[in-house]
């Protein structure tokens, strides 16, 4: 027992040796969180909510009661986002002696209500998603069978969410809400990706979508499709470049078929169509199929 202990011992001592933690530890500071999984899931589940009344939430919702379920699901929305703003606000800033102040409070207040101000636009945008993935889709048996059951739509909807949070720059959240959906459904996209209307993502798992991919509408993509970034040289000190455009721009009416690959910052034009299994790095014209060689 006491041979148990010391190897316990030195293991511990190992692990909290500084040299040991020191790029992997986030010291703590006063009134400081960390955003949470479990929370953002739930500010997910209440757009979803407010997108789609009736589909989503316990309640029974009908034309004389819409108003209020909305109201009281903003409200709430409100409150928990903006908890979650403020934890990924302290986190990011790692020069802030303390967290507590109320201005960090405010900005965090008002960056939820800037959001939510977005989801009429954003409501509006998701029907012509589903309306799209309904029409291409002949097994789709009606557009509320995609709303609630096709797991491509789950992702458009966490991605349209992560995008509107991601453009007023609100640290990690973002990408937590997107990597909800890439957990669930297989597909990953990253919320600072452009995306058009009309968007549709058929079967979906493997789908991969860059950071700095650029859609347009009326864009059909399948599953195992990657929109890949150019792997660019390091700069003079030798670290990675970031913030750049290096993955693909499809333009209107552009399909993508399963497990093709289009990497770099190449331009799909408009009606183009890449079949299965293809490795794209230039530019393809409007109009033009790029298929496999068959005799």
């Amino acid at each position: 027992m006491q041979e148990h202990d010391n190897s316990l011992n030195i293991t511990v001592y190992k692990l909290s040796e500084e040299a040991s933690y020191t790029k992997l530890f986030h010291s703590y500071r006063e009134g400081e969180t960390l955003p949470s999984g479990k929370a953002l899931r739930e500010v997910v589940e209440l757009c979803r909510s407010i997108l789609f009344p009736g589909y989503f939430g316990k309640a029974r919702i009908n034309a004389e009661t819409l108003r209020y379920h909305i109201g009281v699901h903003v409200e709430t929305l409100h409150t928990q986002l903006s908890r979650q703003i403020y934890a990924g606000l302290c986190f990011s800033d790692t020069h802030c002696e303390s967290c507590t102040d109320r201005s960090r409070n405010e900005k965090a207040a008002q960056l939820a209500e800037t959001f939510i101000a977005t989801l009429p636009a954003m409501r509006d945008t998701l029907a012509t998603d589903a309306e799209a993935t309904y029409r291409n889709d002949p097994a789709a048996q009606s557009p509320a069978e995609v709303i609630i059951c096709y797991p491509g739509f789950q992702a458009i909807v966490n991605y349209r969410i992560a995008h509107e949070l991601y453009k007023l720059g609100i640290p990690f959240i973002p990408r937590m809400i997107a990597e909800m959906a890439h957990s669930d459904t297989g597909i990953d996209i990253h919320p600072g990706a452009v995306i058009g209307d009309h968007f549709s993502i058929d079967h979906g798992t493997g789908t991969v979508i860059g950071e700095t991919s650029v859609i347009g509408n009326h864009v059909r993509i399948f599953q195992g499709v990657s929109l890949a970034g150019e792997k660019l040289p390091p700069d003079e000190n030798g670290n990675t470049v970031r913030g750049v455009t290096r993955h693909p721009i499809l333009e209107d009416y552009v399909t993508v078929y399963s497990n093709a690959t289009l990497i770099g910052p190449i331009r799909i034009g408009r009606g183009a169509t890449v079949c299965g299994n293809v490795w794209v790095t230039s530019d393809i014209p409007a109009g033009q199929m790029v298929k496999q060689w068959t005799k």
